[in-house]
């Protein structure tokens, strides 16, 4: 089965819903000075921190949708290189790649995001068992808890992923930032982050507080349930005429906006949120 949902592409574990020729071209990219790449393994905050860059850069304006910050701040796996050599500096993308597979360069930046691994397969196991791309519907938690420990999910193995960036985490190009310190305040990471893309960023948000505050309060969970809800209810009436014969890749596939962008009409980007929910899961499902 795993041969089924995966394939190996330049040692990258990849899901079969990610076009190969996408992936290496990912994979080949020479980063320029002034990217900010925003990176972490699957369901370990990168949507999160999408937001929080797209605000940063957009003084605190809230965006008309989801779509925005998914443009503005593109998944490259999922959409492949494109004119990221032409636009303007600082651009912000995401990646999921380990730090060996990673397009890396002195004058590039990188955040990466770690979180509980308990968490994250229960936000993983979450997403992939209602997405089809994943195709893990149907099947239960302990059943999606044993691929993720042996890592067949896509991106591989949780802890090497994990593992290859700490052990750059002191590199002055690296931020390495915890889910859980996001949780716990907010407004502080948001505070190293804009330091960590320019200083003038940074400055920008001491200087004005009402700013910050602004930030803070359009990134809060709620705020990003509340755009995430109004795109799939968007896309949904997009494909209300859409021929039901289409082949299923095509119909659960969305370009827009010049590149593909994740549209997740089952899985959620942003579930819960919390910390500990494990507990959930581990404890109340045991036998």
């Amino acid at each position: 089965m795993s041969f089924e949902l995966y394939r190996d592409v330049e040692g990258l574990y990849s899901g079969r819903e990610l076009q190969e020729k996408t992936v290496r071209s990912v994979l080949s990219y020479e980063p320029q000075e002034g990217d900010i790449f925003i990176v972490s393994y699957p369901k370990c905050g990168t949507t999160w921190m999408r937001y929080i860059t797209y605000n940063i850069f957009n003084d605190g304006i809230r965006p008309p949708s989801m779509f925005d910050v998914f443009r503005s701040v593109p998944f490259l796996e999922g959409r492949g290189i494109q004119d990221e050599k032409d636009s303007p500096r600082p651009v912000a993308m995401k990646t999921h790649l380990p730090f060996g597979k990673q397009p890396y360069s002195g004058g590039a930046k990188y955040i990466y995001i770690s979180r509980n691994p308990y968490d994250c397969c229960v936000s993983f196991y979450h997403y992939a068992e209602t997405t089809r791309a994943h195709q893990f519907k149907g099947r239960n938690f302990y059943e999606f808890f044993e691929s993720f420990v042996r890592g067949k999910v896509n991106f591989g193995d949780y802890f090497d992923h994990l593992l290859s960036w700490y052990a750059h985490r002191s590199d002055p190009n690296v931020l390495f930032m915890t889910y859980e310190d996001l949780k716990k305040d907010t407004g502080l990471c948001v505070l190293k982050v804009a330091d960590f893309i320019r200083e003038e960023y940074g400055r920008k948000l001491r200087d004005q507080p009402e700013l910050l505050e602004r930030i803070v309060s359009n990134v809060s969970l709620e705020s990003m349930k509340d755009l995430e809800k109004a795109m799939k209810k968007k896309v949904t009436q997009g494909r209300a005429d859409e021929p039901s014969t289409l082949p299923e890749a095509v119909r659960t596939k969305r370009v827009l906006f010049g590149g593909a962008v994740e549209t997740p009409l089952r899985g959620d980007l942003v579930r819960k949120g919390v910390v500990g929910d494990w507990k959930n899961h581990f404890f109340s499902r045991a036998g």
